[in-house]
């Protein structure tokens, strides 16, 4: 018994001053956010990795996020035999499960797996062979170097790959709809329309923001903290998608809440 609570103290503590060490990176890499135009290069270099290298994949995602959840939507009320009663509101239902929880959600984890990993990769490498060290001597902030550039993308790209996400997981809810349940234009798009509300597309890009920015900072803080040669930085990949998977998984719950 005495080992457990051995055990769970030492894994509190852990977690508290890794929490306490995200938060001063996070306040060191936000201070240099004014100097973005002075960094412009790099900035747009990150932009480029985050937004068009993982756009197939969005995409790829965002079409069967859309049939996914039409099929659920449509099949249960199809298993009572009310999905006519239920028709002219499926459309609504699908764009609302789509705009405020599944394409953000589902967006940032396959950007916390490209990206954020290879974040931690990235910086872990260049950390265990002495890089870092090497912008020090040289009087380069590593914060403003590495660590405001990466979020800066992310917390600016999500948004526009959840709007991409949006757009092809309503057009595959609708291909499903009419492939399976006999749908019209017309019917699916004017349920749209009608419950439609300018809130529900601002929270997700408002999640999917945050969500950027914290899988970022996590890869560039795992990254930082990253030791022990290649073994080390395959460790610091895998630890750094946890983290942030966890994180998404957490504000999302939060988020959940308030609205």
């Amino acid at each position: 018994m005495k080992n457990i609570f051995e055990i769970l103290g030492r894994k509190t503590i852990n977690f508290i001053t890794e929490l306490g060490e995200l938060s001063i990176l996070s306040i060191r890499v936000f201070r240099f956010f004014p100097a973005v135009f002075k960094n412009k290069a790099n900035v747009l270099k990150q932009m480029e990795l985050v937004g068009n290298k993982s756009l197939p994949l969005v995409l790829l995602i965002g079409i069967f996020t859309g049939m996914i959840t039409a099929l659920e939507a449509t099949s249960l009320f199809d298993k009572f035999n009310m999905l006519n009663i239920a028709k002219p509101f499926l459309g609504s239902s699908i764009a609302t499960s789509i705009f405020t929880e599944l394409s953000p959600v589902l967006t940032a984890l396959v950007i916390a797996g490209r990206i954020g990993a290879s974040m931690a990769a990235e910086i872990g490498t260049m950390n265990v062979t002495e890089q870092i060290d090497a912008l020090e001597m040289m009087s380069i902030d590593k914060y403003r170097f590495l660590g405001m550039p990466r979020a800066v993308a992310t917390i600016v790209m999500m948004p526009v790959l959840v709007l991409i996400s949006y757009i092809v997981g309503l057009l595959g809810a609708f291909v499903l709809t009419i492939l399976k349940f006999d749908f019209s234009f017309y019917a699916f798009f004017e349920s749209v329309q009608r419950f439609f509300k300018v809130w529900e597309i601002l929270i997700g890009l408002i999640k999917s923001s945050v969500f950027g920015g914290v899988t970022a900072l996590i890869g560039v803080h795992v990254g930082f903290k990253t030791s022990g040669g290649a073994e080390g930085v395959g460790n610091s990949t895998v630890r750094a998608f946890t983290l942030s998977a966890a994180a998404i998984l957490f504000l999302d719950a939060i988020f959940g809440f308030f609205y």
